[in-house]
Parts: C-alpha cells; sequence; structure tokens
C-alpha cells in the first residue's frame, strides 16, 4: 500500500454513501461495500487525486486563478483558510447565482463593498449619523458575507476547485457554462461526467475534506515555485 493510500485510509476517505444513492459514474471507483456503507477504492482515488494535482501545478506555473468553493458546513473554514494561504479567491458558504454567468453585475457589487471598506478605514463614515452609519455597516456586513472571498477575482478564474460537486450543482453549472475547468472532491453521489478532475473520496468527515484541500493547496505552491522556469 502507497504511502499516500495509507494517509487517505487512516483519515477515512475511504467511506463512501450508500449503494442506493451511488451515480453511475462513480461505480468503477467503488472497493466494496461495509455495513451498508459503500468503500472507495483509494488505488484508484489516489490516481484521480496525483491527474488533479499535475493539472493544479500546470495552472499556479502559469499564474492561474484557481476559486476554491465549499458551502457545507465541515467545508468552510478549511475552504477559506486554505485559499487564503496561497492567496486565491473563495466562496465558504452560498454560491450566489450568477457569480460566473453575471460576472459583470458580481463584480460591480464587489467593488461597491472595496469602495465602502476604504471610506469606512478613512473615516468617512464619520460624516453620517449614528443610524445612517448603522445602515452603511450593516450593508458592508452583508456584501462581505457574500463576497468578501472574491474581492480580488477582476476576473473568472481558470478553473474551480469544489468540495461535493453535488451540493454545489449549481456552482459547477455556471463553471461549465463559462467554459471553467472543475476539480471537484466528490462522494458516490457526484456525477463525475460534469468535472474535469474528479477526486471520489469522503466529503463529509472534515479530515478527510482537509486532507484533500491541503493536497491541493501543495500542488499550487510546488507551480508556483515553477513559474518563469
Amino acid at each position: 500500500m502507497s504511502t499516500i493510500v495509507e494517509k487517505m485510509f487512516s483519515i477515512g476517505a475511504q467511506y463512501a454513501s450508500s449503494k442506493s444513492r451511488r451515480h453511475p459514474t462513480a461505480k468503477k471507483f467503488i472497493y466494496g461495500t461495509k455495513s451498508g456503507t459503500e468503500i472507495f477504492d483509494l488505488e484508484e482515488t489516489a490516481k484521480l487525486l496525483e491527474s488533479a494535482k499535475e493539472y493544479v501545478k500546470s495552472l499556479a506555473k502559469d499564474g492561474a486563478t484557481v476559486l476554491f468553493v465549499g458551502g457545507k458546513s465541515e467545508s468552510i473554514e478549511i475552504v477559506r483558510k486554505a485559499a487564503e494561504s496561497i492567496n486565491m479567491p473563495y466562496v465558504a458558504g452560498r454560491w450566489i447565482g450568477g457569480t460566473f454567468t453575471n460576472f459583470g453585475e458580481i463584480r460591480h457589487r464587489v467593488e461597491k463593498l472595496i469602495k465602502m471598506k476604504s471610506e469606512e478605514a478613512k473615516g468617512d463614515f464619520a460624516k453620517y449619523t449614528k443610524w445612517e452609519r448603522n445602515k452603511l455597516l450593516e450593508e458592508m456586513r452583508k456584501l462581505t458575507e457574500f463576497f468578501g472571498g472574491i474581492e480580488g477575482m477582476e476576473k473568472l478564474p481558470r478553473a474551480i476547485f469544489v468540495i461535493d460537486t453535488d451540493r454545489e450543482e449549481i456552482a459547477v453549472a455556471e463553471a461549465r457554462k463559462a467554459k471553467i475547468k472543475v476539480v471537484g472532491l466528490m462522494n458516490a453521489d457526484c456525477d463525475a461526467s460534469v468535472v474535469d478532475f474528479p477526486m471520489f473520496g469522503n466529503d463529509s468527515a472534515r479530515k478527510s475534506i482537509e486532507f484533500f484541500v491541503q493536497e491541493i493547496v501543495s500542488a499550487y505552491k510546488e507551480g508556483q515555485a515553477l513559474k518563469g522556469k
């Protein structure tokens, strides 16, 4: 058993969903069943992971942007911290429809947030009444909640890295429509045909999510080190 497979096994990446929920595209990545839960073939998952990492490394070498996406509770903080560690944009929460397909309008709202933050930092809010300041601060809070992770994303990314592609199906659909490549950590109930670089593994357990996210981050850092070479 390879080191990477041993690592995945130790953090429970092998646990899939029940057979009744399995998507047909996941069948060849299933090793067997234990207590009603299907088990991923981690040797196959390791191959998928390696392909995804090579692709992400090539993106970083080109200086391309990867948007990290993960709205489920187990992944929110992991996704945010990982993206920030390599200065990449992220959506760690609810996906806002139109983020890709209506990017111009989304960018307009992001620029409003950036302007408000600048004004608040310079003390410009002091000229307003307390009631007006509170209204502005509440608006800024909501804009930050929705768009804070994509402030630096001035154009569409080259790719997105998604945790649970079934849950984030709108993000995946928008990416495909915009011809943005999709790298995804997905369980057996997800459709691999809509993902360019699928990685079948446990997408619900925190340790498993963290493992795959860190592997992608490490690949991006490796690619950054090769930039210009």
